[in-house]
């Protein structure tokens, strides 16, 4: 039994493969010792705390939790094998036949350990995780989680949520891939990061446009570790992508040692787009994709499903709910306070979903009376609040900081390859936000073409590229300026919980809707409002949000899915 069998990265995939996911061993301790007993199976990659995972237990700070599974190594000989995980919440020490063989931190972020020298010769090895997460105890990066949920935060969840697998790669394989596609010069820059520092690669690239080679490059015996060749796309295979029209270029990569059979191959895809906000004919700045005003209306996106929380039940749940979001006239997603499994972009960037995406937000513990009630009424009266304030804004220990900054890079690192992606959210309503301008200078360094919203909601400081509000109570209005668009980044919320299809019998929302007929009238309403804001500037709007999730009944569909609340 492999739960989400599909190859988890399809940005760079190869032919090796091999699934870990299934059943485990489990065990909760206070300890990071061995257990001496397990308490029982749970199904790798859904969390513990989850109804999937077969388990139904919370992880608390100061636990441990442990993972065991016995595996064979992808079939062939020589070269390495490497062992990934897609992601762990939050710390991790994994043992491989009782060595270590590394750790990860980081609750979003996948991670790759080389665990050939640990293989024994019997063909079956032992697998050992041992995982802390502190949850909201912590200052990481937790997104909405907690162990006290209600409300706008959810159940928390720990350990193992997304994809574990191996594969056997060359002695100097590829580690990683940046492909830089060049709208107006219509290029593709392939780098290819080996492994091997110093190890000689001849690095070579192929593109293709519906299975038809349209451009290769089978670089040269002089490339040094890091090679890299540029590709010119023919005009008559020129295909911008848009949400209409969302076409991908298929890419192989590959590598060859000299004379010698030892290479390596990967397959991944680009598209051909650029995003800017542009003046329109009166001087108002408009949200642009390849050069022409494109008008945004989106959903929130927290991606919690009822029975894995932060996992899906399976690929094919994704890809239908994705195909219904563009069904139902919307074009965009904001991806809030979550980093997703790599599939789940590789759908929007293939179905044309384009996604504003959040940074992942942490701190300390949020003082609401501040960072909601009063934020929203001063947002309301135009009064700038400026970032200074560590200990309201929850970001007093330097340590929380600086682990801020390593995992916004690591975030842009790993997701700037989909052209689906649009505009970074550095911070969201004040949740441990932090010199602000600061990060987002850090930010357009490391990602130079894609927009900034350096804080959704409030406590903007001024800079980024969108004028970001958001709006829940108060009659909708914007305030255009000159050199940022305006955006409705948060809006709507109402609230109508249907029997048996809810997580909880609690209600939480930002109007409550005594039926169907009298949401889909507010909506109706709202919406006409939005429209009318169109020509004052307005030119993009998040209306929250797709689905329910626990207490908070304010999505288009139910928590499950089942029923469609909003026509």
């Amino acid at each position: 039994m492999h739960p989400l069998p599909e190859y988890p990265r399809p940005a760079m995939r190869r032919d090796s493969y091999e699934n870990l996911n299934g059943l485990w061993k489990y065990a909760i301790t206070q300890t990071a010792e061995y257990p001496a007993a397990w308490d029982g199976s749970i199904l790798v990659p859904y969390s513990p705390e989850t109804k999937a995972s077969g388990v139904g237990r919370t992880l608390q700070p100061g636990q441990w939790l442990h993972y065991h599974c016995s595996f064979a190594p992808p079939p062939g000989e020589g070269g390495r094998v490497l062992l990934h995980f897609g992601a762990v919440d939050d710390a991790c020490a994994v043992q491989v036949n009782g060595h270590l063989v590394g750790g990860h931190r980081g609750g979003y972020w996948p991670f790759t350990l080389d665990v050939t020298a640990q293989l024994n010769d019997t063909g079956r090895n032992s697998l050992w995780v041992a995982v802390q997460d502190p949850t909201d105890s912590g200052t990481q990066a937790r997104g909405k989680q907690t162990l006290k949920p209600g409300g706008m935060f959810y159940p928390a969840q720990s350990g193992i949520w997304q994809t574990v697998w191996m594969e056997r790669v060359p002695e100097n394989y590829i580690q990683s891939l940046t492909v830089t596609p060049d709208y107006d010069a219509r290029t593709v820059t392939v780098k290819a990061h080996t492994s091997m520092p110093g190890g000689a690669v001849n690095l070579w690239a192929v593109v293709r446009a519906g299975g038809v080679t349209i451009a290769e490059d089978w670089g040269s015996d002089e490339a040094d570790r890091d090679g890299e060749v540029t590709l010119n796309i023919p005009e008559e295979h020129f295909f911008p992508w848009s949400p209409d029209t969302p076409f991908l270029y298929d890419l192989t990569v590959g590598t060859t040692q000299g004379g010698e059979e030892q290479f390596d191959t990967v397959h991944s895809y680009f598209a051909l787009r650029k995003w800017s906000c542009e003046p329109d004919a009166r001087g108002v700045l408009r949200f642009c994709l390849n050069g022409k005003p494109i008008l945004l209306n989106g959903l929130l996106d927290q991606g919690y499903w009822p029975q894995g929380l932060y996992t899906p039940p399976s690929d094919a749940a994704v890809e239908r709910e994705l195909s219904e979001v563009k069904a139902l006239g919307f074009n965009l997603l904001r991806k809030h306070a979550k980093i997703e499994p790599q599939r789940w972009y590789y759908h929007c960037d293939r179905l044309g979903m384009i996604v504003w995406q959040d940074m992942v937000n942490g701190g300390g513990k949020y003082k609401h009376w501040f960072v909601t009630y009063a934020a929203t009424l001063m947002s309301w009266w135009k009064i700038r609040m400026r970032d200074i304030y560590s200990g309201l804004l929850a970001r007093k220990e330097k340590e929380g900081r600086l682990e801020f900054v390593k995992e916004m890079k690591e975030t842009v690192h790993r997701l700037k390859g989909h052209p689906s992606i649009a505009a970074w959210v550095i911070f969201n309503e004040g949740w441990g936000q932090f010199q602000t301008e600061d990060m987002t200078a850090i930010l357009r360094k490391e990602d130079p073409d894609r927009l900034i919203d350096q804080a959704s909601g409030w406590f903007d400081q001024g800079g980024g590229d969108f004028c970001s509000l958001h709006n829940y109570f108060f009659k909708l209005k914007i305030h255009p300026e000159k050199e940022r668009a305006s955006v409705l980044s948060e809006f709507g919320g109402y609230s109508y919980r249907i029997e048996g299809h809810s997580a909880c019998g609690k209600l939480y929302g930002y109007g409550i809707c005594r039926g169907k007929k009298a949401l889909n009238r507010r909506y109706r309403k709202r919406m006409e409002q939005v429209k009318n804001l169109i020509d004052e500037g307005l030119c993009a709007s998040v209306y929250t949000q797709w689905s329910d999730i626990e207490e908070e009944v304010n999505g288009v569909y139910t928590y499950d899915r089942k029923i469609r609340k909003i026509d």
